[in-house]
């Protein structure tokens, strides 16, 4: 009788239990999943001026570009000096957040400087201007 207990016994361990590894695989992909941040990009590519005092700021920004053709973009769509204002200001209703114009080497100062008003007079307490590092 008890031989065939231990045999029964040992028959049920004969395989590892992959259940708590699966688990624990699951917790930290949903673990990194939930911490990652994505940082929305303009969608266009833009030839940043250089700067020696530049410096990193928080994702949680507004993006906006000017290339060098003279269009003004923000989340891939050619909004405009006109569509600046309003798009910002719906933003803005959401959270207060910084704007961060990246303007290609070849614009215009007067085109930046009208992309930076409008986006001050949307209510953007903070303006700034992308560069490379």
């Amino acid at each position: 009788m008890r031989a065939n207990l231990q045999q029964r016994l040992e028959q049920t361990h004969n395989g590892i239990d992959l259940s708590p590894l699966l688990d624990v695989v699951f917790i930290l992909l949903i673990f990194f999943i939930v911490t990652s941040v994505f940082v929305k990009e303009t969608g266009v590519e833009v030839d940043k001026p250089q700067a020696v005092s530049a410096q990193r700021l928080e994702n949680t920004v507004i993006m906006l570009a000017i290339t060098n053709k003279g269009d003004v973009v923000y989340d891939s769509t050619s909004i405009g000096v006109a569509g600046v204002r309003n798009t910002i200001s719906q933003l803005l209703k959401v959270r207060e957040r910084a704007v961060v114009i990246q303007a290609d080497k070849q614009v215009m100062t007067e085109l930046l400087v009208e992309v930076i008003d409008e986006a001050k007079l949307a209510g953007a307490s903070t303006v700034n201007i992308a560069t490379a590092i």
